[in-house]
């Protein structure tokens, strides 16, 4: 799985917030668990593959809001217990 966080400049209510997630998915139907945090100014949200970055920044830009950065990592879900 990979992580991936949208910094988001112009979110100020809850609405902006869940207009952000809409704009995530339209431009990756694979996104899971996708959130924005308009206290935080960022987004995020899991895919099995890499995506299209400049396709995701045009996305979340169409909606008024302006994406400053996308970055990626590795993401491994984390259980109730750790595992060695």
């Amino acid at each position: 799985m990979i992580k991936t966080t949208l910094k988001i400049e112009g979110m100020m209510c809850g609405m902006c917030e869940a207009h952000v997630c809409d704009a995530i998915r339209k431009a990756v139907p694979s996104a899971k668990k996708t959130a924005a945090s308009r206290r935080k100014k960022e987004a995020s949200f899991l895919t099995e593959e890499a995506v299209d970055t400049d396709r995701l920044k045009a996305a979340i830009d169409a909606t008024g809001y302006t994406c400053l950065d996308i970055s990626s990592a590795p993401y491994e879900k984390k259980g109730l217990f750790g595992r060695k």
